[in-house]
C-alpha cells in the first residue's frame, strides 16, 4: 500500500505550489513509498529475473513459492516492480559487463518503489578474479541504490556455498513493500554458522506462531511496533521496560496478549530477573530484541561521568548481560533470534554523540564477537537505524530534523514500523543462515554509510 507522508515537506510536495517549486528550484521530492498491509501480497507486480550462475535457475520456482510472479523476458508494455540477477557466475572483472546488460536496458521498466535484488558469493569464499568481481557487485549495487530513485530500493545478498536453500526469508523481505526503508545494504547468508542447519517449515503468515519474543523499551516508539509486528507474525511477545513505562507497557502488552517485565535492565541482577521470568513463565525464549536505548548527548570536552556511564550502561552492558545470560542458562532456543538494535551513529559518528556512538558500534562489535560462537541454529545480528520519525525525533529544532530526513536516497526519514520488520526478517525460523548482520535501516544515507 502507498503509505501516507510522514512529513510536513512530503506533503507539501504533493501540491501545485510545491511541484513547482521543486521542478524549478531541484528541491528534494520524495516519492511516498509502499508499505506492506496485513493480506497484501508481498509484491503486487511481475520480477525480471536474469543473470547466470548457481542460482538463476532455481529462482522462478523459490519466488513462485513465495506466490511471487517472475518471468525470463521482459514484458513489452507492463512494468516491472522487481529485478533478480544472479551474480554468482561472474569469475572475472571482465564478466561485470553483464550487469551493464541486464540492468541499463529495463531500468526505465521499473514501476515506482521497485525492488532490486543482486545475489553473489561472499568474496571471501573465493579466490583470484572471482574474488575480484564478487567484491565489486558492492560498488555497484551500492551506487545503483542511489541513483534509481522513485522509492525504490537496491540490495546485495552474498550466498554461501551450501546456503541456497535459505534464500527465501531474504527475498520475501527484500522484494516486498517490508524494506521499504532499507536501501543499499549487503546481506550475507551462510558466511556464519553451519550451512547445513535444517531450515523449518513454518506459515508464511505468522512465521512466529509459537514462538516467544522478548523485547526491551517494549512501552513506546520503535519499540512499541516491534512488539506489535512480531505479534502479528505470531509471537508471544514480552515486554520489558522501566517501571516509570509501566501503565503504557501493560496496555500494550494486554492489547497484544502479551506478558510483560518492568524492570531497569542496567541493574545488578536485571539478567537473572528476566531469564528467570522466562524460564519460569515460558520455558525458554526465541527471539530476543535489544530495543532499549537512551541518549545523553554532549560535546566529548563537556561530557560528566554520568552521561557517559549511563549510555554505556543501558545501551550496550545491558544487552551483553542479558544475551549472556540467556545463552549460559540455555534458555534460548534451536534456532532462535537474538537482535541488537544499534544505529547509523554507530557507524558514520554524529557531533556530541560520542557515548551513544560508542555504544552503538558495541552493538555491532556484539554481533560480530558472538555471530561465529553460535550453535544450534541460533543467530545474532543487528539494525541500525538512520533518521526515524519518533516522539524523540519530533522534538529536535525544525531546521535540523529537516536536515536530517533529507540526507538519504530518499530524501525522508523513516517509520518505527521499518524497523520493526528488519527484525521480524531476522526473527523468521526460515532467517537462520542469516547470522553476523547488521543492516542499515536508513534510507541508505550519502554519507558515512
Amino acid at each position: 500500500m502507498s503509505d501516507k507522508r510522514t512529513d510536513k515537506y512530503g506533503a507539501f510536495t504533493d501540491t501545485p505550489l510545491g511541484k513547482i517549486l521543486v521542478k524549478n528550484l531541484g528541491l528534494p521530492n520524495p516519492t511516498r513509498l509502499d508499505r506492506w498491509s496485513e493480506g497484501a501480497p508481498l509484491v503486487d507486480g511481475t520480477v525480471l529475473v536474469g543473470g547466470s550462475g548457481r542460482l538463476v535457475e532455481s529462482l522462478p520456482g523459490l519466488l513462485d513459492t513465495l506466490g511471487i510472479a517472475s518471468t525470463a523476458v521482459k514484458p513489452d508494455e507492463q512494468k516491472l516492480k522487481g529485478l533478480v540477477f544472479d551474480a554468482t557466475g561472474l569469475t572475472a572483472s571482465a564478466d561485470l559487463v553483464a550487469l551493464r546488460d541486464f540492468f541499463t536496458p529495463v531500468l526505465r521498466s521499473l514501476a515506482p518503489c521497485a525492488r532490486v535484488v543482486v545475489v553473489g558469493t561472499p568474496p571471501e569464499q573465493v579466490t583470484g578474479g572471482e574474488r575480484v568481481a564478487q567484491r565489486a557487485l558492492e560498488g555497484f549495487t551500492r551506487s545503483l541504490g542511489k541513483e534509481i530513485g522513485k522509492g525504490s530500493t537496491v540490495q546485495l545478498v552474498y550466498v554461501a556455498d551450501g546456503a541456497e536453500g535459505a534464500l527465501a526469508s531474504t527475498l520475501a523481505f527484500l522484494l516486498s513493500p517490508k524494506s521499504a526503508y532499507v536501501s543499499g545494504q549487503v546481506v550475507r547468508i551462510g558466511a556464519h554458522g553451519d550451512t547445513s542447519t535444517r531450515l523449518p517449515t513454518v506459515d508464511a503468515v505468522t512465521p512466529l506462531a509459537g514462538k516467544v519474543a522478548l523485547v526491551t523499551g517494549a512501552s513506546r516508539g520503535i519499540g512499541e511496533q516491534i512488539a506489535r509486528v512480531l505479534h502479528r507474525d505470531g509471537a508471544t511477545v514480552v515486554g520489558v521496560d522501566v517501571p516509570q513505562a509501566a501503565s503504557e507497557l501493560q496496555a500494550l502488552m494486554k492489547e497484544l496478549d502479551g506478558d510483560w517485565l518492568t524492570l531497569d535492565i542496567t541493574g545488578k541482577d536485571a539478567a537473572q530477573r528476566i531469564a528467570h521470568h522466562l524460564k519460569e513463565k515460558h520455558g525458554g525464549v526465541d527471539v530476543v530484541v535489544h530495543n532499549a536505548g537512551i541518549t545523553r548527548d554532549k560535546k566529548l570536552a563537556n561530557m560528566d561521568d554520568a552521561r557517559w556511564e549511563s549510555v554505556i550502561a543501558v545501551n550496550l552492558t545491558a544487552p551483553e548481560k542479558i544475551t549472556r545470560e540467556l545463552l549460559d542458562n540455555g534458555l534460548v532456543h534451536d534456532l532462535g533470534s537474538i537482535i541488537g538494535v544499534a544505529s547509523i551513529a554507530g557507524i558514520a559518528g554524529n557531533v556530541g554523540q560520542t557515548n551513544y556512538a560508542a555504544s552503538k558500534a558495541g552493538v555491532i562489535g556484539l554481533v560480530d564477537s558472538l555471530a561465529d560462537a553460535m550453535t544450534n541454529g541460533i543467530t545474532i545480528n543487528a539494525v541500525a537505524p538512520g533518521f526515524i520519525i519518533t516522539q524523540m525525533t519530533a522534538a529536535v529544532p525544525f531546521a535540523t530534523r529537516e536536515v536530517g530526513q533529507r540526507l538519504n536516497a530518499m530524501a525522508q526519514g523513516g517509520l518505527p514500523v521499518d524497523v520493526a520488520e528488519t527484525i521480524a526478517w531476522y526473527a523468521d525460523p526460515r532467517s537462520s543462515l542469516v547470522n553476523g548482520n547488521v543492516v542499515r535501516v536508513c534510507g541508505q544515507m550519502m554519507l558515512g554509510a
